[in-house]
């Protein structure tokens, strides 16, 4: 797991926090920055998986090519 996805489940789960006080205070403004934030972690969490897919294809190919 690298920083990325660590990062990115933090902002997820901050943004959904002020998400939901937003909604519970009836501030939209706040709601609308959760929502933001909660969409920000999510894309930089999926960039964090992309990067880790990829290092493990190289890895994996390192690994097949050593055995030929």
């Amino acid at each position: 797991m690298n920083k990325d996805r660590v990062t990115g489940a933090a902002k997820e789960a901050a943004g959904g926090v002020k998400e939901k006080t937003g909604e519970l205070f009836g501030d939209k403004k706040m709601e609308a920055e959760g929502k933001l934030k909660k969409a920000e972690g999510k894309v930089q969490n999926t960039v964090g998986k992309a990067e880790d897919a990829a290092d493990q294809a190289l890895h994996d190919a390192e690994r097949a090519d050593k055995r030929r």
